[in-house]
């Protein structure tokens, strides 16, 4: 019989999928993952939401269903590496200028790293998630294939895309060919605590969605005069206001910038180095038809000579529908990527990932747009 490590985050789809793989036969073990201290972030309890991730009520749900489908379970503790690999990066991305996408990362080092490398350890055969997504292996192009949830609506193929080919013949997703309905019903039909427990939204370490004060808090840089800076009028190139540093926006945001201003605004980049942040009067100077990536990971298809093109389809940010591209590899390090229409808010540290229907090609970080100054390393 073969054996599967059950990711369980105490929500309604980790818990579905450990009942399915119960139902197909697997021999299966529950396993929550403690990630961080709510303590040590300086978090405050009461002001998580409903829609929050990993606290500890969420463990005892997790416990809970694991024990009525009468599987053993175990909480590991990778605090540590969480600290080092989701939310120091989450903080210096924002620092450097970027947006982070701390999901995609917490799935890379945590989820398909050290709770798979914990599988092998244990002699478990399949780690498996609540993904919506599906992974098949095709025997003509001798590759696992990733491939989007039947609910396109639920879709996280996106935040996959740094699947090795390894951790793809060693992961399971059930809930990919399942509409997210369906696996409330089930829920329901197995009488689960967490049946009818709202999805999780937030990012997990920052339960009240302030990522500003969190890392101002997290590093330190709590008087808010260190980190002043200038906003810039993307026409003039003046000085229109100051701010209390550049990480606290992102690109296309246009509320919640504390300026009298006689009319609309919005962040068309930053510059981490001169801590300035260039305010545009149009949404459609958000549009740009180019960008870079790096850290490419190739899924379906080996790695492209430098030059080969690729006709594809292509998102850059969670919820976007996919739009036609062309990718190319222009050395070692880096794909252009150019849209057949301009996209709105290009951002660097986003993911770039690109989809051949419903299979996903390969994905990697977005390190500049095609106003940027491009920078190699």
């Amino acid at each position: 019989m073969k054996k599967a490590l059950i990711a369980m985050s105490g929500g309604v789809d980790s818990s579905v999928a450990a009942y399915l793989c119960k139902k197909e036969g697997y021999d299966c073990v529950g396993a929550t993952m403690k990630l961080f201290d709510d303590k040590e972030l300086g978090l405050k309890i009461e002001h998580k939401s409903d829609k929050a991730c990993c606290t500890l009520e969420d463990v005892e749900a997790a416990r809970s269903v694991a024990y009525s489908l009468e599987m053993p379970f175990h909480v590991f503790n990778f605090t540590r590496d969480f600290k080092t690999s989701i939310i120091d990066k989450f903080v210096k991305t924002y620092q450097d200028g970027g947006t982070p996408n701390p999901c995609i990362d917490c799935n890379r080092y945590m989820k398909f790293e050290k709770f798979l490398h914990r599988a092998v350890e244990l002699e478990i055969d399949y780690v498996v998630t609540g993904h919506y997504a599906r992974i098949e292996y095709c025997p003509n192009a001798n590759r696992y294939l990733l491939k989007k949830g039947i609910d396109e609506s639920k879709d996280q193929s996106y935040a996959l895309y740094t699947m090795t080919q390894d951790q793809l013949s060693k992961t399971l997703f059930p809930l990919g060919r399942f509409q997210k309905s369906e696996i409330r019903q089930i829920a329901n039909e197995q009488n689960f605590i967490n049946a009818n427990k709202r999805d999780s939204q937030d990012i997990c370490f920052v339960p009240d969605g302030d990522y500003a004060t969190f890392i101002s808090t997290y590093s330190g840089d709590t008087k808010s005069h260190k980190n002043r800076g200038n906003f810039i009028d993307s026409i003039t190139g003046q000085v229109i206001g100051t701010h209390d540093g550049q990480a606290r926006y992102t690109i296309g945001q246009r509320k919640g910038l504390g300026l009298a201003l006689p009319h609309t605004m919005y962040v068309k980049s930053k510059n981490a180095k001169d801590n300035t942040v260039t305010l545009c009067q149009t949404p459609d100077e958000l549009y740009e038809s180019e960008l870079f990536a790096k850290d490419f990971n190739w899924i379906s298809i080996n790695k492209p000579q430098i030059g080969e093109q690729i006709r594809c389809m292509a998102k850059i940010r969670y919820n976007q529908k996919e739009q036609p591209a062309t990718a190319v590899k222009i050395d070692d390090s880096y794909i252009k990527i150019t849209f057949d229409t301009p996209q709105r808010a290009i951002a660097v540290g986003q993911a770039a990932v690109l989809y051949n229907g419903d299979v996903v090609v390969g994905g990697g970080v977005i390190c500049t747009a095609s106003t940027l100054t491009f920078r190699s390393g």
